[in-house]
């Protein structure tokens, strides 16, 4: 643990250099937090609410949505008020354009999980959105960095074949990030509540990078900005997504934060594989829950994109864990693959290689684990399906 501590803060920047961002912080608080409470009046006042229907939704009355339209009102102000602050302190075109493209990709994501919550689209046509959503991050020059195909087996990759390789792979992030998330948002406050744990991982990893000055095209406070940005768009909307929730995220909400998160892994992947691999272990308990939906709802021979109450945590429920205990476990869970993917990364002495290995050792034990304890079976409630009507 001291030697984590060791390595967190680098000798080229000071803490100064992170504590400056702090108006980020704060207005993205603030920001979520007022616009989160006008959004629940909007809501009601319009009737944009979700209702329980004893399969897969099953809440007590009705419940606000467009929580995920507050939290996007507090990202824009925080990331704005990032770009306001750089403008007099860097001067790097990709710093800009990548903030303004996270925040449009962002927007796009949060406007078609909004029209879904509205009007209830196909899975495709959310699938369509969320590659739209991609193809920004792309065209603002966020893509992943494949140098270490050359550094680990040999491969000399032309910069354009580079990019081009880099498409499929930050669609794929953002697609798998998004849907991970919205499988999530089950429960009050747990979507939320895991992002909070898995935002503040990714933050002390780009305070690590940012004080050891990795990157020499503004990828540091990038990733700061980004980073706090959405830890106070979260904060600001958690007090009204607690049990009993008084508004929900919504899929414009859960698409929302997935595609900041994968922004975040793939800007996390600008320079070493260590950084990416370490960002994803980190994402490790969406990822967890949305390879069991998938493998049982294989298994039991049910639709794969149709909604279900078998997921994790609706499987503690159903077994007699009361809801706040089954969120602080999936808190607990979350934070424990934080501290994998931050103690491995920081320990700079295990080589990429074999934190790869570690990394994938940790992902089959929990596949493990979930198969002996019986979460990829299907039985009474947890097989409930939702149907499109």
């Amino acid at each position: 643990m001291q030697i984590m501590l060791d390595n967190l803060i680098g000798s080229e920047r000071p803490m100064s250099w992170v504590l400056q961002f702090w108006p980020v912080l704060a207005f993205s608080f603030i920001s979520a937090l007022a616009a989160t409470a006008l959004c629940k009046r909007i809501a009601v006042k319009f009737g944009i609410v979700d209702r329980p229907d004893d399969r897969v939704k099953t809440h007590k009355g009705t419940v606000a949505y467009l929580g995920g339209v507050g939290m996007l009102a507090g990202l824009t102000a925080g990331i704005l008020a990032g770009i306001y602050y750089l403008h007099g302190q860097e001067h790097l075109p990709s710093t800009f354009t990548w903030l303004f493209g996270v925040l449009a990709g962002g927007a796009t994501a949060c406007f078609v999980g909004l029209v879904d919550d509205i009007f209830d689209l196909r899975p495709y046509q959310k699938m369509l959105g969320q590659v739209v959503a991609a193809l920004i991050l792309v065209a603002a020059g966020i893509r992943p960095s494949l140098s270490f195909l050359h550094a680990y087996l040999g491969l000399n990759i032309q910069q354009n074949i580079e990019i081009a390789l880099g498409v499929p792979i930050v669609i794929v992030f953002v697609v798998g990030a998004t849907n991970s998330l919205n499988l999530l948002d089950g429960l009050d406050g747990l979507c939320a509540g895991v992002t909070v744990i898995i935002t503040v991982a990714l933050l002390i990893l780009a305070i690590h990078l940012g004080t050891w000055a990795s990157s020499q095209v503004g990828g540091d406070s990038v990733r700061v900005v980004v980073c706090l940005a959405l830890l106070g768009a979260l904060c600001g909307f958690l007090p009204f997504n607690r049990h009993p929730a008084k508004i929900f995220m919504g899929d414009a909400g859960s698409m929302l934060l997935g595609f900041f998160v994968a922004a975040l892994m793939i800007l996390f992947a600008e320079k070493a594989v260590r950084w990416w691999m370490a960002s994803v272990v980190v994402f490790g308990l969406p990822i967890l829950d949305t390879a069991v939906a998938l493998a049982r709802r294989l298994f039991n021979g049910r639709p794969l994109f149709v909604s279900d109450r078998g997921h994790i945590y609706d499987q503690m429920i159903d077994r007699g864990i009361p809801l706040k205990r089954t969120v602080a476990i999936c808190y607990g869970l979350a934070a424990l693959y934080a501290l994998i993917g931050i103690g491995l990364s920081l320990r700079t002495k295990i080589r990429a290689r074999y934190a790869l290995v570690i990394y994938v050792l940790v992902f089959v034990l929990s596949g493990v684990i979930v198969w002996r304890k019986g979460y990829l079976k299907m039985e009474g409630l947890r097989g409930a399906v939702r149907k499109r009507q």
